[in-house]
């Protein structure tokens, strides 16, 4: 089972030495004894949160409270980078062994707490054998050296995503762990400390902000921090042919963009509209949850656009792409900003709750469409109802969503995640009235900012604000087979697949 959500917090200082439980009776340490070597005898095998979509993502018995990692790039984004991977979590269980998701690299070495430790592959795990017993409740200290490969199979793409002048990072869903050792699921957050280390002329950007620049023997470090929680899958790393571009948000916020240097004078007119956005989002969800904000354009094709934080991706061609209008390219770049509140400071709890980040960030990119470019939300929400029964029917309800088939380039993000799970937002608005609607994403931002939440959570605050009782409203909305009547249309009827209108897509193109 998944353990509960927390805020889990960095130590201030390096972790202890390890305690040692006390001698205890003979027969009481004999009997620990036996059981230990038995554990320790069964070979290494992968494990998992218990996630319903991903069952081997994530793994018991720790909390991460902090990752630091190191990237040695060489010049060439098609060679491994040397990497080092030190990771400080809590022991939530005792542990002979500690399992990590890494499955794309080559291990040199691994320390528990400065002494060398013995470990094996499993599956997508490395399963470390520690000299001792991890005590419940231990700070621990474990350490990776390791290669990190930007070249995958073609079955199995994701993680670094190769450019034009260098690299970029698209860890989401479930592809961390092909770059860096680590927990890999959303349940699971922690703060990041992220070094880069480059030839001379590059220039490597993460998450957060910078701590410091160091110039030697013909290369540059890079190191960055972020001031907040982050999951696995938001990491992002940009090495390239860059400029970072700064100018100020709201409240004297830090806003950079990055952006393929020859190609910067084509994007200024869209980067700088980032900060009118923030401002636009505040007012519908509260502050900004980080301690910045920015675009990076990678010169990539992906399909895809993607909300790292404090760091979003974005493919440079789609502000350059004569088919996509003016204004769906803003929406797009706040379908990505929204994200900041919702998925990333608010983080799903297990992957069943993806709709929370998907539904609402295309709930806000239609309403931003909507307010800016006359671009009518229940337009959109009648196509998306028309079509709801079909998407139900070919990826499950929006808040229990079919598994993702192997090899599937689109996973688990499906039209019910996006305009499906938007029609249910758009359903509770018309059943609770606009007031405790916008009440209600504003609590929701505040209450679990930093932390992770459930598809219950949701429930039970709606009905809180709302005063009543939502949760058999909801349950059809977020689990039935069949979309249930809207309120306030009872006209709207599913449509047939021949006759439906195209419905603009939340994360741009593909996921």
């Amino acid at each position: 089972m998944l353990h509960t959500p927390h805020t889990p917090h960095a130590p201030a200082s390096r972790p202890r030495a390890r305690t040692r439980r006390r001698l205890r009776a003979a027969a009481l340490l004999a009997s620990a004894v036996s059981v230990s070597l038995v554990a320790a005898s069964a070979p290494p095998a992968p494990l998992g949160v218990g996630d319903r979509l991903f069952p081997y993502l994530g793994n018991p018995g720790y909390d991460v409270a902090a990752y630091d990692l190191s990237f040695t790039y060489s010049g060439s984004n098609s060679k491994p980078l040397k990497a080092v991977t030190t990771i400080d979590a809590r022991t939530t269980a005792g542990l002979d062994r500690v399992n990590l998701d890494f499955a794309h690299g080559k291990v040199e070495s691994v320390e528990v707490d400065g002494e060398p430790a013995d470990f094996a592959t499993a599956g997508e795990d490395l399963v470390v054998t520690p000299g001792k017993p991890l005590d419940e409740g231990e700070w621990t200290r474990i350490t990776v050296r390791h290669s990190s490969d930007p070249v995958y199979p073609g079955d199995r793409q994701g993680g670094w995503v190769r450019t034009a002048d260098g690299l970029a990072m698209a860890n989401q869903a479930d592809v961390a762990h092909l770059v860096f050792p680590c927990n890999d699921h959303p349940s699971d957050k922690a703060r990041f400390t992220i070094r880069v280390t480059a030839p001379d002329g590059l220039t490597a950007v993460a998450n957060g902000l910078p701590t410091a620049v160091d110039r030697a023997g013909g290369s540059t470090t890079w190191t960055y921090r972020t001031a907040h929680p982050m999951a696995t899958e938001l990491a992002q790393v940009s090495i390239g042919r860059s400029t970072v571009l700064h100018r100020t948000g709201p409240h004297g916020l830090p806003v950079r963009d990055v952006v393929p240097t020859k190609h910067r004078a084509a994007l200024e007119p869209w980067l700088k509209k980032t900060p009118a956005q923030i401002a636009w989002m505040e007012g519908k969800a509260g502050r900004y949850p980080f301690e910045t904000y920015g675009v990076l354009m990678a010169d990539a094709t992906t399909g895809f656009e993607l909300e790292t934080q404090t760091l979003s991706l974005f493919e440079r061609e789609l502000f350059s792409d004569p088919d996509y209008p003016r204004w769906y390219i803003e929406s797009i770049m706040v379908h990505e900003l929204s994200h900041q509140w919702f998925g990333n400071s608010v983080s799903p709890h297990s992957w069943s709750d993806l709709w929370l980040n998907e539904g609402h960030a295309t709930w806000y990119e239609a309403l931003y469409a909507e307010e800016k470019a006359d671009r009518p939300m229940e337009a959109r929400m009648e196509a998306a109802y028309g079509a709801s029964d079909r998407w139900r029917t070919e990826g499950g309800p929006p808040a229990a969503p079919e598994p993702p088939k192997k090899g599937s380039r689109t996973g688990i993000f499906r039209a019910n995640v996006y305009d499906g799970a938007a029609l249910v937002l758009y359903a509770l608005r018309q059943e609770i009235g606009a007031p405790a609607f916008e009440r209600l994403e504003r609590e929701w931002a505040a209450r679990h900012r930093d932390r992770t939440a459930t598809t219950a959570d949701f429930v039970r605050l709606a009905s809180e604000v709302a005063g009543r009782d939502l949760g058999g409203f909801l349950e059809g909305w977020l689990y039935g087979k069949k979309t249930p009547p809207m309120p306030g249309h009872p006209d709207w009827k599913p449509t047939a697949a021949d006759k439906a209108p195209p419905v603009p897509r939340g994360k741009a193109r593909g996921e």
